[in-house]
């Protein structure tokens, strides 16, 4: 006898959707966390005088399932700030710019305006459900994105805008993102720009009172479906179910879905072990890097100053800034992000050598009123034990072409969900909610009739 029918490994958003989809088609689930909390890469916590996200924060007008669920759970979304001019620092060159149009010189303008043309060619015919059947799948996988980059973007400026956009959206440098992993990436939220715009792209809204408000009203209707601070050491599978073995003891299901980021899963033990190309593709799936940098104020001087505080820079530490601001005003606070090669640079500096750093960036791009902040909050994913990185994990060049169909393939009686399984916005709370609601389905498909 099995004590449930489905034991969700993990919960954040994927996997308590599973759960709430497999309780409403009446089916017993137990949910197993490593963490105190819930929520994953999403996570809310009072700084200064408001809430942050700490994780993952913003939500674009193309997330259906995200906004829905935000409403669903009256959780309120605001306007990302953006009136004002925006800045550029390209080495030692900065400049400022309104509207979207960064202000390069005209040849690297159009140099690239070519490449996103040619971006949007290539990932059109790359399939969003599966991108390792793409034609060229084996070739585009075989390439970088920096490779790509120097042989088709001859503009420096250019080449520079597209290394930032690779760094922030994946947490990772370009010569460590394939290219059909960069046009897959692309092609599941419907082109390159929603990604990488504020205003009608991903980062255009947040929400009053964090992101984590979701996860934790899933688990609040779940109840004692969701155990806490339960990391699981064993998933061992026999003919008549699976097992799961944490520190509390011994947990039986008749299915088990996995609702974390590929390399995670593959740091967990499995009985018998996992077939080769799964198990390879956990190991070629690195989490990306990123610290989110949050300095607070009194005042919104940037504005005053006629700036929106959104901000792209090569010199660093951070790669992109914006204003987080709460939405009442209460909190004035500028957010950097640092990703990628700096991310792991700054993390092996003492803290107060990385809140230097982060505050002379500040002042330079924003103003010497930015020299003093009241606080400087850093959250360093890499650091987090139960996730080791952030935003996303991202598949090595290779390993999506030929370990690509393993990715959502059961293993028995083992699903996988997490928003790098999606197929739809992968690597966000959208996708993250699209691949819950897919695993829920090939659970309720593999349950016999209740």
């Amino acid at each position: 006898m099995t004590d449930h029918d489905v034991l969700v490994i993990g919960a954040g958003l994927s996997g308590l959707i599973v759960a709430r989809d497999l309780v409403a088609a009446g089916r017993s689930v137990l949910v197993l966390e490593a963490r105190d909390r819930v929520g994953g890469r999403l996570w809310s916590d009072r700084i200064g005088a408001a809430t942050f996200d700490r994780g993952g924060q913003w939500v674009g007008p193309q997330q259906a399932r995200l906004l829905a669920l935000a409403a669903e759970h009256g959780v309120q979304v605001f306007p990302t700030h953006t009136t004002g001019r925006k800045l550029l620092e390209l080495g030692s060159r900065r400049s400022s710019y309104a509207g979207t149009i960064p202000s390069l010189p005209l040849p690297a303008l159009l140099g690239l305006q070519r490449a996103m043309n040619a971006i949007e060619r290539m990932r059109r015919r790359v399939p969003a459900d599966a991108p390792h059947t793409a034609v060229q799948a084996l070739e585009w996988d075989g390439e970088t994105v920096e490779s790509w980059k120097r042989r088709s973007i001859r503009c420096e400026g250019a080449r520079h805008s597209l290394d930032v956009a690779i760094r922030t959206v994946f947490g990772a440098e370009p010569h460590e993102v394939s290219l059909l992993r960069f046009l897959a990436y692309a092609s599941q939220a419907g082109g390159l720009l929603p990604l990488v715009d504020t205003e009608g792209g991903a980062q255009e809204g947040r929400f009053v009172g964090g992101a984590q408000q979701l996860p934790q009203a899933l688990a609040a209707r779940l109840g004692d479906r969701v155990r806490l601070g339960e990391p699981v050491e064993l998933l061992a599978q026999d003919a008549h179910g699976v097992s799961a073995r944490t520190p509390a003891g011994v947990h039986r299901g008749r299915l088990a879905v996995v609702a974390l980021a590929p390399a995670l899963a593959g740091r967990l033990r499995y009985d018998p072990p996992l077939p080769v190309a799964r198990d390879q593709l956990t190991q070629q799936a690195p989490m990306g890097a990123t610290t989110k940098a949050f300095l607070l104020y009194r005042r919104t001087f940037w504005r005053e100053a006629g700036l929106s505080g959104e901000a792209i820079s090569t010199h660093g530490p951070a790669s992109a800034w914006f204003d987080n601001t709460s939405h009442d005003g209460a909190q004035p606070a500028l957010l950097g992000f640092v990703v990628g090669r700096p991310a792991r640079d700054l993390a092996g500096l003492p803290e107060p050598a990385q809140r230097e750093l982060l505050v002379a960036q500040a002042a330079r791009l924003f103003g010497p009123e930015a020299a003093a902040p009241t606080d400087v909050v850093i959250q360093d994913w890499q650091r987090e034990p139960w996730t080791r990185g952030c935003p996303v994990g991202n598949f090595a060049p290779g390993a999506m072409a030929t370990l690509g169909p393993a990715l959502r393939a059961p293993v028995g009686r083992l699903f996988w969900a997490g928003t790098e399984t999606a197929s739809v916005w992968a690597g966000y709370m959208e996708g993250a909610i699209e691949a819950g609601e897919r695993a829920a389905r090939e659970l309720l498909a593999a349950l016999p009739t209740a």
